[in-house]
């Protein structure tokens, strides 16, 4: 099974390489965004590749920005090669359902996540000091609990190969200035209630996730992925008991296995056994076609 682990578009400039996503500048306006095989766990992109991932996360970007685009619209301008440029053509058999042409923004500098259940750096952050990002919590929540209510909790951009920092809703007020924070907060606890809403009927428990934002002009739009097992943990409800970790949908399989092995969260990473990769792609797909009802191959 062929796995894209690295684009080489030669028509157009290369924007940026990032953990999973290369960035061509198409025009003044627009950008190619490809979403390749790598797959990357505590910010360290891993040597070997999931195959079909990046088409697999695409897909389901695609599917939420579809649910989401009277709530708030979306940078994608085109999603399948035949409505590509032309110069794009002898990359299009690479390409197709794994790129998508959209609208040049301006990023905010911070990233928008929403936490249904307390789990991952949250639970760090709670049982050191009884709250999340500044926000305090009830005593005696357990591992994987439902919050009483979804909290928004931004932290910044790292670099690549640096790790992203919680900040408090102050601190994103101050980056952002209030009035926008304000708008992104409500938009994102919104977005984050349908699908919770949608996935629960189906049998996922959405236990957090992260929204990425931009502006065109004075226009909040919603970039970059939405939803997927790349920027979400996605549990099965069937089976779900708080008071330990779930097993998941997503990476935090491969993040286990890589605890298992004492990785230090630092480059280099360790290669994955063929196991490790087939099983994460399983669990890729499934979280795909039980979200869509589709299959995708």
């Amino acid at each position: 099974m062929h796995a894209v682990t690295e684009t080489d578009i030669k028509a157009y400039p290369l924007r940026s390489r990032g953990k999973v996503r290369d960035i061509y500048e198409l025009s003044p306006e627009s950008l190619l965004i490809v979403t390749t095989d790598r797959i990357s766990a505590y910010d360290v992109i891993m040597p070997d590749p999931i195959p079909q991932k990046g088409v697999i996360l695409n897909q389901i970007t695609l599917f939420w920005m579809d649910m989401f685009k009277d709530m708030i619209p979306n940078h994608l301008l085109a999603t399948r090669t035949a409505e590509f440029p032309a110069g794009l053509a002898p990359w299009a058999d690479m390409l197709e359902g794994r790129a998508v042409v959209a609208k040049k923004a301006k990023p905010l500098p911070i990233e928008c996540i929403v936490r249904g259940c307390i789990t991952g750096s949250g639970l760090k952050d709670y049982q050191a000091t009884g709250q999340v990002c500044g926000r305090a919590l009830p005593a005696g929540l357990k591992e994987s609990d439902w919050l009483p209510e979804p909290l928004f909790t931004p932290s910044t951009k790292a670099d690549l190969g640096a790790h992203d920092e919680n900040i408090t809703l102050e601190k994103a007020k101050d980056m952002i200035g209030k009035a926008l924070c304000d708008k992104v907060e409500a938009v994102s606890l919104a977005m984050y209630a349908k699908a919770r809403d949608y996935a629960r009927e189906r049998g996922i428990i959405i236990a957090d996730t992260k929204f990425e934002f931009g502006l065109l002009g004075e226009e909040l739009i919603l970039i970059d992925e939405v939803l997927t097992p790349d920027s979400s943990r996605f549990w099965p409800a069937e089976g779900y008991a708080p008071g330990k970790s779930q097993p998941s949908f997503d990476k935090q399989y491969l993040r286990d296995w890589l605890t298992s092995v004492g990785f230090d969260k630092k480059p280099p990473a360790p290669h994955l056994p063929q196991e490790i990769v087939v099983k994460t792609r399983e669990k890729y797909l499934a979280a795909y076609e039980v979200l869509t009802g589709k299959k995708l191959f």
